[in-house]
């Protein structure tokens, strides 16, 4: 009796961990605490918290593999550490900061990396009145950003005008563990210590949903959206303290559609997601493994494919934009393992025998451009992020007419300067219509 075999592209995928000449090590890591995830990546750089004063971060640039030299250039701005920090996902030099002294800072790498310390940034953000946790870009609108406090609110910003456009206050009153925007970027869901998961209209602070004791364990719990079918994704505790997973759909969030309980280890559990291959990666801080699943519409909901296993502990783990992977070795994800010292870049490749672009396993995925600016998305528009195709080439296809832009507003010496310059010019043209005879 032949057994039924589910078809899929991704079934054989496998995660190819990197030679050591190929990795980078010798980072003194920052040892504060938190929800983050301690590093994250764009498709050019990745950025990690270091020891120091001025709540120093590394920016390296992929394929500067080796030790991390101490007397490296880092971008150090911050009275106190820095918490979180988040890459603008359409503009590769933007590079957003929080920090324990409650500010949050955006930066801008130099193209090619640093060269020395980077202390002035281009824009300050002030507004949360205790330390800011959590940082995250809106997916498709240009310049937003959404901010997470110990004070208990949410704020969203133009980083562009430098300043705050819409706070959510009094929704939460305990700490916020994790935020997460939808696939358009219409909503976002938070998990908060009091176990629940409340699902947010970004624009009028409204609750449009809310899972009660979502998970029954008392330690953080992490989500995810899971692409264009927005079902949400929580991995958390159980009262016996084991680990699992439960997948909601949004517009039903009375019970969760499937539950998986995963091991009984004590790391909390990050979840990535892949909308282009359906694939939901889950990796545990303090454990060295990662699962991945694939992700179906129907019954039930989630196939496990395969899983990574490593006895060196992961302090942290990011997964770097789809455009920064070797699409013609079929790298269908990234990942960036960061353990007590060094980084780690890991590979999950589909084997093919072809060494041409393999266009089935590779569709457009999301451009790294702007659907929309950030006034059209305040005043309500809604969009799908922008896509473009992995094929060779393609990128600069698919650019648009102009880019992205981003002017930081300017600062008080920059103003004061211009409006000296500006009160002297006026000064020079009144004298001259005076000798002219001119009144005025």
């Amino acid at each position: 009796m032949s057994q039924f075999v589910r078809a899929s592209k991704y079934r054989h995928v496998y995660c190819e961990a990197p030679k050591v000449e190929e990795t980078y090590t010798g980072f003194r890591l920052s040892t504060s605490t938190g929800e983050q995830s301690y590093i994250k990546g764009n498709s050019k750089y990745f950025a990690t918290a270091l020891q120091g004063g001025g709540g120093p971060f590394a920016v390296v640039a992929y394929g500067q593999y080796g030790r991390f030299d101490p007397s490296s250039p880092v971008v150090s701005g911050h009275s106190a550490a820095v918490l979180d920090f988040e890459w603008n996902p359409f503009h590769d030099e933007i590079l957003a900061s929080a920090s324990e002294d409650s500010t949050i800072k955006i930066w801008g790498i130099p193209e090619g990396g640093l060269t020395s310390n980077l202390t002035e940034p281009l824009v300050d953000l002030a507004g949360h009145n205790k330390k800011v946790t959590l940082l995250r870009f809106h997916p498709s609108a240009n310049n937003v950003l959404a901010s997470v406090g110990a004070d208990y609110s949410v704020k969203l910003w133009d980083i562009e005008k430098g300043g705050e456009m819409i706070t959510c206050d009094g929704v939460h009153d305990q700490l916020i563990q994790d935020i997460v925007w939808d696939y358009m970027g219409s909503t976002y869901a938070t998990s908060c210590k009091d176990k629940n998961i409340r699902i947010i209209d970004a624009r009028s602070n409204a609750v449009a949903g809310m899972v009660e004791n979502a998970h029954e364990g008392v330690k953080s719990f992490k989500m995810t959206f899971l692409g264009p079918s927005n079902k949400l994704v929580s991995v958390g505790f159980t009262k016996q303290s084991q680990r699992q997973l439960k997948i909601y759909d949004p517009r039903n969030l009375g019970e969760e559609i499937k539950k998986i309980d995963i091991d009984q280890a004590a790391g909390v559990i990050l979840p990535f997601f892949d909308p282009d291959t359906n694939l939901l990666y889950l990796a545990g801080k303090g454990d060295g493994n990662i699962r991945y699943y694939e992700i179906v519409d129907e019954n039930p909901f989630c196939f496990p494919i395969s899983e990574y296993r490593s006895t060196v502990a992961a302090k942290g783990m990011a997964m770097i934009p789809k455009r920064g992977c070797d699409v013609m070795k079929c790298e269908t994800a990234r990942m960036l393992k960061l353990t007590s010292n060094s980084v780690e870049p890991l590979s999950f490749i589909v084997p093919r025998k072809s060494d041409a672009f393999q266009e089935d396993i590779f569709p457009d995925t999301a451009s790294g451009f702007a659907a929309h600016s950030a006034d059209e998305w305040f005043a309500g528009s809604d969009k799908e992020p922008a896509k473009m195709s992995l094929a060779p080439g393609a990128e600069t296809a698919a650019r648009p007419a102009g880019g992205a832009s981003f002017t930081p507003p300017k600062s008080a010496m920059q103003l004061t300067k211009e409006l000296a310059e500006a009160n002297a010019r006026i000064a020079d043209l009144e004298e001259r219509l005076r000798s002219a005879g001119i009144s005025f």
